[in-house]
């Protein structure tokens, strides 16, 4: 399937490129994947060892990550087409909305994904579940919610 074609039922926004965000990339992601086709539709926790490599001087921002098990990694899907509204995942006829799906294909491409943190070497992250394309590009990284415990006292109560 080309970038332009589409599936029967679906549909397509008209509407010119986006020019209202600015997103910094932060570092890549080196997966086994080079071709969508072979890349997984979501990310096991027992699949290949993976990289997410940062750049300076955000490799210093690592610091304490090696206290979760499980991080969040948000990341563009520089690949994937922003235009669809509808879609056909598996091609079979029927199309859902676009938000109802984990697809690529979105008005605003970030994947993200919970993955398990095997260990780091210095700038890099290896981590298991991943499910992009070697050389993403990374837009963020998080411990993940349900381990997090944020290390600052609460907010005192200002309604007393």
């Amino acid at each position: 399937m080309s970038d332009a074609s589409i599936r029967p039922g679906e549909l397509l926004a008209e509407e010119d490129p986006p020019q209202d965000a600015a997103l910094r990339f932060i570092g890549r992601i080196r997966t086994p994947w080079a071709d969508r086709k072979d890349c997984p539709r979501q990310g096991r926790q027992d699949g290949p060892l993976c990289r997410i490599e940062l750049n300076r001087p955000w490799d210093q921002a690592l610091d304490g990550i090696e206290a979760y098990e499980i991080i969040e990694v948000l990341y563009w899907l520089d690949r994937s087409r922003r235009d669809l509204l509808r879609q056909s995942p598996k091609s079979d006829g029927r199309t859902t909305g676009t938000f109802s799906l984990r697809s690529p294909v979105r008005p605003n491409p970030i994947g993200t994904v919970r993955v398990r943190l095997e260990g780091r070497e210095g700038a890099s992250l290896l981590v298991r579940g991943l499910d992009c394309l070697d050389g993403t590009p990374l837009l963020d990284i998080k411990p993940d919610l349900c381990a997090f415990t944020p290390k600052a006292p609460p907010k005192p109560d200002v309604t007393s």
